[in-house]
C-alpha cells in the first residue's frame, strides 16, 4: 500500500471498485505526501485535508453501494485559478490572497460529479501571467527533477504536484502555452484542447479569447480520463460550444499511427535560441513515429515571427480590460487608510498586483488606448487571422504538425531573464491559442542535465481524440512518461 502513488489512474480506478483500497486510504496517502514532501515542491497554496476526507467517505460509501462512476474516489489537484467554493482562490495574487469563492468553476463542480477527490489548490504564475511560476505571491515552486529549476508556468504548480506524486492528476489553464510549457519542463503529458471544448465558468480570467482548461497527467491514457470528466458544453459559458463530446478514453487506440500524416514546420526548427539538445530529442521522437508507419512532411508556416509581438498585444490588452474589475472596493485586496477613491484604487492595485500583471496591465491599456487601439489591437486581430489561415492550410496536407514544446529544458530559480527573453520562450506554443487549436504535450526524453524534453503534437480543431491516441500509442512503444523524478521516489 505504499506505492499508491505508482499506480495509473485506470489502476487506481480497478483497485478502488475491487476494493483493493479505500478511497480514504488513497486520499490519505496522498496528504501524507504532501505533508512529507511538497515543503521541497512548493507546489500547494492550499491543502484541503479534511474536505478531502469527508469526499473520500462519500466516495466509499458510493462505492459500496454500487452506484459509483469511472473515477469515484481518485484524488486530483486543482489550479488555484478554477473557484472552489467555500475554499480560498487566490490565481497566485496578492489582490486575491482573502478571496473565498462562494461558487465552483463549472470544471470543479464537473470534477465533484464523476466523485473525484479534490486534494486541494495548486500554485501558478500571478493570473497565469509568466513562463515559470516565479511571479507568485506565494513564491515559486520548484521541478521535482532538480530543484533549484522552474517546473514552468503558469500551470507549474500543477505540474509540480503531478511530477512528485502529490497528485495522480491535475487541472490546469493553457492561455499560451501554460499547460504545455510546464508539462514539458516536467517530463508530464498535458492537453491543451480546443478553444470552446472546456467551460470556463468560474476560471479566473486572463485573456478571455485565449484561456483554455485542460489536464495534466503522467500519460495521455491519464489525460483521457480527466477530459472525460471536464470536457464538454456549458450554458454559463458564452465561449463554450455545444459539440458533441467524444469518450476519449474508449478512443485511445481509435488513430492509427500507421499512415498518419505529420507535419514538420522547417520554421520552427531553424529558431534562434532552439536548444540543440532539445531539437536532437524531439527529431528522435519524430524518428520513432516514423518507425511506427507515421509519414513525415516537411511544411512551411509562415507567420512565425509574427506569434510573439501579436499574443503579447492581444494578451495583455485582454487582460487589462479582465483585470480592471480588481479595484479595491467589490472584493479581493483593499490598500489600509485610502485617503479618497482615486488613493483607493491606484494603491489597491499597485499593492495587490505583482510586478509582471502591472507590466502586462500597462502594454495592454496603452495598446487599446484612443490614439493606438487601431495601429496596435485592431492590427493585432488581423495578424491572428493570418496565422490561423496558415494552419488551416497546412492541415489540407496533413493530420498533425509536430514541433518543440519549449525551445529550452527548465530555466534555473532565479535566472535573470528579461521579460522580452522570457516571452520569445513562448514561440512554440502561443500561435496554438491565438488559432483556437488543440495541442499536446508528450514527454520524449531528457536533457545531459536530465531534465525533460517534450514534443508538441498539434491538431486541427475538435481533434483531441486523435492527439491524445497518437501519444498514447508512442507511449505504448517507449517509456519516457514512465520516468520519475528522484523525489516522487521518496516514500512519505
Amino acid at each position: 500500500m505504499t506505492d499508491l502513488h505508482r499506480l495509473s489512474i485506470r489502476e487506481m480506478a480497478e483497485g478502488l471498485k475491487t476494493a483493493q483500497f479505500s478511497s480514504r486510504e488513497l486520499t490519505q496517502h496522498y496528504l501524507d505526501r504532501i505533508a512529507k514532501i511538497d515543503a521541497q515542491v512548493k507546489s500547494y497554496v492550499t491543502v484541503t485535508a479534511e474536505q478531502a476526507l469527508l469526499q473520500a467517505d462519500a466516495a466509499d460509501g458510493l462505492l459500496k453501494s454500487g452506484m459509483s462512476g469511472a473515477l469515484t474516489g481518485v484524488p486530483l489537484a486543482h489550479k488555484d485559478i478554477f473557484c472552489t467554493q467555500g475554499i480560498r482562490t487566490s490565481a497566485g495574487s496578492k489582490m486575491l490572497d482573502n478571496f473565498i469563492s462562494p461558487y465552483d468553476a463549472t470544471v470543479v463542480a464537473k470534477a465533484k460529479q464523476a466523485g473525484l477527490v479534490t486534494l486541494g489548490k495548486v500554485n501558478m504564475d500571478e493570473f497565469a501571467m509568466g513562463s515559470t511560476s516565479e511571479n507568485s505571491y506565494y513564491g515559486a515552486t520548484a521541478n521535482p527533477w532538480n530543484l533549484s529549476h522552474v517546473p514552468g508556468g503558469s500551470s507549474g504548480g500543477s505540474a509540480a504536484a503531478v511530477a512528485a506524486d502529490l497528485a495522480p492528476f491535475a487541472t490546469g489553464t493553457d492561455t499560451g502555452g501554460s499547460i504545455r510549457q510546464p508539462a514539458s519542463f516536467c517530463g508530464l503529458t498535458g492537453l491543451k484542447p480546443t478553444y470552446g471544448r472546456v467551460s470556463r465558468f468560474g476560471m479566473i480570467a486572463y485573456a478571455s479569447s485565449l484561456d483554455q482548461g485542460g489536464p495534466l497527467a503522467r500519460s495521455a491514457e491519464d489525460c483521457a480520463y480527466l477530459m472525460d470528466v471536464i470536457a464538454g458544453h456549458d450554458q454559463k459559458d458564452s465561449t463554450s460550444v455545444n459539440k458533441e463530446v467524444d469518450n476519449y478514453v474508449a478512443q485511445l487506440n481509435n488513430t492509427a499511427v500507421k499512415g498518419l500524416r505529420i507535419g514538420i514546420p522547417k520554421q520552427y526548427f531553424n529558431v534562434v535560441g532552439l536548444d540543440a539538445e532539445v531539437k536532437a530529442r524531439v527529431e528522435e521522437s519524430l524518428k520513432k513515429l516514423q518507425d511506427m508507419g507515421a509519414i513525415l512532411v516537411e511544411i512551411d508556416l509562415d507567420m512565425v515571427e509574427s506569434y510573439v509581438p501579436t499574443y503579447y498585444l492581444i494578451a495583455p490588452a485582454e487582460a487589462s480590460s479582465n483585470l480592471s474589475r480588481y479595484d479595491g472596493v467589490r472584493y479581493g485586496y483593499r490598500c489600509e487608510n485610502p485617503v479618497d477613491l482615486e488613493d483607493l484604487y491606484k494603491r489597491s492595485r499597485s499593492e495587490g498586483f505583482g510586478a509582471e500583471v502591472q507590466r502586462r496591465i500597462l502594454i495592454g491599456t496603452y495598446a487599446l488606448s484612443a490614439g493606438y487601439y487601431d495601429a496596435y489591437y485592431v492590427k493585432a486581430q488581423k495578424v491572428r487571422r493570418l496565422i490561423q489561415q496558415d494552419f488551416l492550410k497546412a492541415f489540407e496536407n496533413v493530420d498533425v504538425i509536430a514541433a518543440p514544446s519549449a525551445p529550452t529544458t527548465a530555466y534555473k530559480i532565479g535566472a535573470s531573464l528579461d521579460p522580452v527573453e522570457m516571452y520569445l520562450g513562448d514561440i512554440y506554443t502561443i500561435a496554438v491559442n491565438l488559432a483556437g487549436l488543440p495541442a499536446i504535450n508528450a514527454p520524449v526524453g531528457f536533457d545531459s542535465n536530465n531534465l525533460p524534453v517534450g514534443l508538441q503534437l498539434i491538431g486541427n480543431y475538435w481533434s483531441e481524440s486523435q492527439l491524445l491516441s497518437v501519444v498514447h500509442q508512442y507511449q505504448q512503444a517507449t517509456d519516457w512518461h514512465t520516468k520519475r523524478a528522484a523525489i516522487a521516489e521518496e516514500k512519505a
